[in-house]
């Protein structure tokens, strides 16, 4: 136990070192593992860390998180190095929306506008006419005229929420989060029933049982901010739980448990399988080799940019 211990704070110690070297930045993710959080610059949601990306002086930018997080940042910095530690770091609410098969809907319905949720591929951006995250996507759709249609796309568990909160009727593509989708509203509710004093705080991306039984829906950041100001001390959280390092460090006299997942895990809660791809261990090879880097085509990052910059001026 303790040559674990040791090599990961060797290691955490190399990585602060070859940040500085190389004038970088890490940019994380709340649902990052512990011992990466530690490290990271900048710990925050998609909103957030888009943000961060787009000011940053820093060289190089490592990009502790998905696939498409890391290719915001490329699209917000084209000059700059954008590095992830795992390419293979996906997302299934991303895969969930081919290009193709996208542009053939758009296609179909040319009086929309085209609202894309910014969990999606560099390619989808492209065919939108403005992005959204969870912390902002309410204050987008408000933003369009009442007299325009609009198309939504990935998430269709955004897409109803958004649906019931502004009042407006959209055209939603069947895409989803598996690990949002994963938690079962039985055993929450036995959960519930163990801590009838809780409060259930759920993410919008997660299906329409479990919103309707939750306290508080809103974005990662905003179910921070819940918890810290709320005069509760036990919550239930539903969203991955890698949010709940964060969280506890936030408010240590708290209880915080775990929405229950529909499978038996060893966690008993939602974990994202691609977000846990990255570990410490590749985090300082990628910073040690600068590599993997997000390589884009320059035609594609200009797109891409134009409904990113449209939400960063609404935000």
């Amino acid at each position: 136990m303790e040559k674990t211990v040791n090599n990961k704070v060797n290691l955490q110690e190399q990585v602060r070192k070859l940040k500085e070297q190389k004038n970088a930045v890490i940019l994380a993710h709340y649902y990052q593992e512990p011992e990466i959080q530690e490290v990271a610059d900048f710990i925050g949601d998609s909103l957030e860390l888009a943000k961060k990306a787009a000011q940053t002086t820093a060289d190089i930018i490592v990009f502790a998180g998905v696939h498409f997080m890391a290719e915001t940042a490329k699209i917000l910095n084209p000059s700059k190095k954008v590095l992830l530690p795992d390419l293979k770091a996906g997302c299934s609410l991303a895969d969930s929306c081919p290009p193709d098969a996208f542009r053939k809907l758009k296609e179909k319905y040319p009086d929309h506008a085209v609202v894309t949720y910014i969990n999606c591929s560099a390619e989808i951006k492209t065919l939108s006419d403005i992005v959204c995250t969870s912390s902002n996507a309410e204050r987008i759709i408000n933003s369009i005229p009442k007299e325009k249609p609009i198309i939504f796309a990935p998430d269709k568990n955004l897409g109803r929420y958004l649906m019931e909160k502004t009042g407006r009727k959209m055209l939603l593509w069947d895409g989803a989060c598996i690990v949002h989708e994963a938690f079962s509203l039985d055993k929450l509710l036995e959960v519930y029933k163990q801590h009838p004093s809780a409060m259930i705080i759920a993410h919008p991306e997660s299906e329409d049982h479990i919103l309707k039984v939750a306290n508080y829906v809103g974005s990662t950041s905003g179910m921070l901010h819940y918890v810290k100001s709320s005069e509760h001390d036990t919550f239930i959280v539903a969203t991955e739980a890698g949010i709940l390092y964060q969280m506890q460090k936030d408010v240590p006299h708290k209880t915080l448990i775990p929405a229950p997942a529909k499978e038996d895990n060893t966690c008993a809660c939602s974990e994202c399988a691609f977000m846990k791809m990255n570990t410490l261990q590749k985090l300082y090879n990628c910073l040690k080799n600068e590599d993997p880097e997000i390589i884009l085509e320059k035609e594609l990052m200009e797109k891409a940019h134009k409904p990113i910059k449209k939400m960063m001026e609404l935000s």
